[in-house]
């Protein structure tokens, strides 16, 4: 007889929590991380009790340690209140974004979305002709012969560079161990997997990184019913941000997530 009563015919309800930016830390425009995302995932898991969460995902990647930590919440509290989390690639869940993907249990993509680029990149200017040009002469005095080490405004030392590139290696092992763990053996064998080449929305699936095409509302209402409601999340800005604030912040931000979609022909 309970299941007649009208309080307990309760609508299926998907948290949708949308991931959009470079993810880096700091406080810089449409920023991706821990701190900023925190207490909408915390919301999105805790208010409601909801059947699902879906992870809407459109970032080149960024920063590994914030990637990390964004994805660790979202797993945490997947299993503290055993809610199935999926993900949905827009433009490009690559590197650090694609990382954000592996928090769902299930990857869903569009035909056209960018998904990949397992691997870790560093780049940077050299200024050093540049200032000799004009003149200017470079004094750093340090104690610790690493101290300044790739120090733009001087020569680029074979040391540092193969320093860094140990450094890369071993984030980028962090890296692949993460997707493996949660991939497993969905993924394909393949040499390319972990070289940072992408695939395109149905080449991710045939290599394991996604598990089908598809789009976030007609996916749920698949899963759910036509009758599952969407509770959505998203960041609220600072009065600071809203008044400008950080314009020039928000500026150097911009071409900086700027060249990052570039990468990728967005």
């Amino acid at each position: 007889m309970i299941k007649w009563l009208p309080f307990t015919n309760r609508r299926p309800t998907v948290a949708i929590l949308r991931l959009n930016g470079m993810i880096a830390s700091g406080s810089r425009m449409n920023a991706l991380n821990d701190a900023g995302l925190a207490s909408m995932i915390e919301k999105a898991f805790r208010r409601g009790k909801p059947d699902a969460v879906a992870l809407v995902v459109n970032s080149p990647g960024g920063s590994p340690v914030q990637s990390s930590l964004i994805a660790a919440r979202i797993r945490r509290l997947a299993q503290e209140k055993n809610v199935k989390v999926y993900a949905f690639t827009e433009d490009v869940a690559a590197s650090g974004g694609y990382w954000l993907a592996c928090a769902g249990d299930e990857i869903w993509v569009d035909p056209s979305s960018v998904v990949g680029s397992i691997g870790v990149i560093y780049a940077g200017f050299g200024f050093q002709n540049l200032i000799a040009q004009y003149g200017i002469e470079r004094r750093v005095h340090t104690a610790g012969r690493s101290k300044s080490m790739l120090d733009p405004f001087r020569d680029e030392k074979p040391e540092d560079v193969e320093r860094l590139k140990g450094w890369q290696e071993h984030i980028h092992e962090i890296f692949i161990d993460y997707v493996k763990d949660r991939r497993g053996a969905r993924l394909a064998e393949d040499d390319e997997m972990f070289t940072g080449t992408v695939w395109i929305g149905r080449q991710s699936v045939d290599k394991g990184l996604a598990d089908g095409v598809g789009h976030v509302v007609p996916k749920m209402k698949e899963i759910f019913g036509d009758k599952v409601r969407f509770i959505p999340y998203g960041r609220k800005r600072s009065l600071f941000a809203r008044l400008g604030a950080h314009v020039a912040d928000d500026a150097l931000a911009a071409l900086e997530e700027r060249g990052a979609y570039a990468r990728f022909g967005l």
